[in-house]
């Protein structure tokens, strides 16, 4: 065996004292807790003339609708909306008895699956309408009408053609129809009363089924809005439904990034890619690990504040794809420790809506872009103890 140098005996001392917990890996903390109770708040608003349904795509907003979905159907949730059919699927695998709803609807060689797991599609237009006479063998589907849009959903003409032509739906088992706002968010907003008003018209004159018209924003509209199903999405988890008051929701997500460097500097230059910012001599650096191929943002470099043990850390120069650097002058020094300090990149003071904010979107991309490499830990009081998922467990 090969005689060690003064300096390896050093380090291999050095590394033997360090702890096995601390990782380079940033952890993610859910609050399942908190979604059920953001659910709970939704449903008691809406009464008990609608149903609160939850949209779960996206992977529940990208927070894990493996988890996320169980814990909303312990708590009563029985109809959930998806995006794709394979997100039902997926669904279906998690929630044997739940009703389950694909919003974009389906294309025709995706019938059988859509049949199989026992899906319940949203129709979109005349063509998927007739498709689903023939195909759907007398099972439920949505049928989903543009007021304003212009997006998915029967424009006015083919609207028209249904009131005119009923029989168009004959053999479909009609589960509802439905509606999308597009300025819920902005009170005051005229297109608001416009859709409503709109919705309200042809529903009138067509086959009688519940509608379905409010997402988050539009259940703090008030009752006129709610209809029989509404599908909340943001407000479950954390985002403000409300952005011109105060957030009536709990905050559900928590993103530690450990530090794997601390430095003083010695002598005057820049942090980063192109060199974009200019750090001093004496001036303390932390690199923590987390970057944009985590979902934290390219364009947060330079200006959006942090929090490491409740005081701000400005980060310095750019985001790179696994690392960001934080100015930590403004914490005693030797409180920032390699592999045990961790900083707060979302949580109670730094929320989604708060990056959005600075990174110029809304707080559905913070949420919806967060990576696949962090461990994931999933706290419930009520349903489960703490769960802890590596990166390569995490659901896709």
């Amino acid at each position: 065996m090969p005689t060690m140098t003064a300096d390896e005996t050093a380090l291999g001392g050095r590394l033997a004292a360090v702890p096995t917990h601390p990782s380079t890996q940033a952890t993610l903390e859910v609050d399942l807790d908190a979604v059920v109770a953001n659910y709970r708040l939704l449903a008691a608003r809406l009464g008990d003339r609608a149903v609160c349904a939850p949209a779960v795509k996206a992977d529940a907003y990208g927070l894990g609708m493996a988890h996320i979905a169980p814990a909303l159907y312990g708590a009563g949730a029985r109809l959930f909306f998806v995006a794709h059919l394979a997100e039902g699927v997926a669904l279906r695998a998690l929630l044997p008895d739940a009703e389950i709803a694909v919003l974009n609807g389906m294309m025709g060689p995706e019938v059988a699956e859509i049949h199989a797991a026992r899906l319940t599609p949203v129709l979109n237009d005349l063509g998927a309408v007739a498709l689903w006479r023939v195909a759907g063998r007398g099972r439920p589907a949505f049928v989903h009408i543009d007021t304003g849009m212009n997006r998915l959903g029967l424009d006015p003409d083919a609207a028209k053609t249904l009131v005119e032509r009923p029989e168009l739906l004959d053999g479909i088992a009609l589960r509802g129809w439905m509606t999308h706002m597009a300025c819920a968010d902005t009170p005051g907003h005229p297109l608001n009363v416009q859709q409503r008003s709109l919705f309200h018209l042809l529903l009138k004159n067509l086959p009688q089924a519940p509608a379905s018209l409010a997402n988050s924003s539009s259940i703090f509209l008030g009752a006129p809005y709610h209809f029989e199903i509404a599908r909340p999405g943001c407000a479950l988890y954390g985002i403000n439904p409300t952005p011109a008051a105060a957030n009536p929701m709990r905050p559900v997500v928590r993103l530690l990034a450990p530090v794997l460097q601390v430095r003083t500097v010695s002598h005057p230059g820049t942090v980063g890619y192109g060199a974009t910012a200019r750090v001093q001599a004496g001036q303390r650096l932390a690199t923590i690990s987390i970057g944009y191929a985590d979902g934290f943002l390219r364009c947060l470099g330079n200006g959006v504040t942090l929090r490491l043990d409740g005081l701000p850390v400005p980060v310095v120069g750019r985001v790179s794809m696994d690392l960001v650097t934080v100015d930590i002058g403004g914490l005693p020094e030797g409180a920032v420790v390699p592999g045990e300090s961790r900083v707060e990149v979302l949580g109670e003071s730094i929320t989604a809506d708060t990056l959005a904010a600075a990174a110029g979107t809304i707080g559905y991309e913070i949420l919806t872009a967060l990576g696949s490499r962090f461990r994931r830990d999933y706290q419930s009081s009520e349903f489960a103890e703490w769960v802890s998922c590596k990166p390569s467990a995490a659901p896709s």
